[in-house]
């Protein structure tokens, strides 16, 4: 393979990337408590159920409308990583939403799914496998 190819990313850019979407989703997060805050009136109790579902809620909208629109969130643009299918193609809405909520699993396992791409060949983690995605380094323009 030439450096034009896009080639499988490795956990290193996975991790820098996932570091730089910790700011995008802060400013969201925060600004979700503002908007909770002002809705009830400044009664928010940050441990309700509701709350912790709406900050998922913002979180999963992050990730999925940018892996579906683009295939990148901010954080994979600086990196020149992009999430595909199997046929190269942008992932599905199906494929995005599953992909969130096994990358949730894996977190809450100890990140084993996220090192699986250590030991997979194509260094795939249980995310891309049950959603039938991969992410790839993006060559230099």
């Amino acid at each position: 393979m030439t450096d034009a190819t896009p080639q499988p990313a490795h956990l290193g850019w996975r991790l820098a990337a996932a570091l730089y979407d910790l700011f995008p989703l802060l400013a969201l997060w925060m600004a979700t408590g503002a908007a909770a805050i002002a809705v009830t009136r400044g009664t928010l109790d940050y441990h309700v159920w509701w709350y912790r579902l709406l900050l998922l809620a913002v979180t999963a909208g992050y990730y999925v409308l940018s892996w579906r629109y683009g295939g990148q969130t901010i954080g994979m643009r600086a990196w020149r990583l992009r999430v595909v299918a199997r046929d190269g193609t942008s992932p599905g809405w199906g494929a995005c939403v599953l992909r969130f909520f096994v990358a949730q699993v894996s977190l809450a396992l100890a990140c084993l799914g996220f090192l699986w791409c250590l030991f997979e060949r194509e260094r795939r983690g249980w995310h891309d496998l049950a959603s039938g995605t991969r992410i790839l380094r993006l060559p230099k323009r």
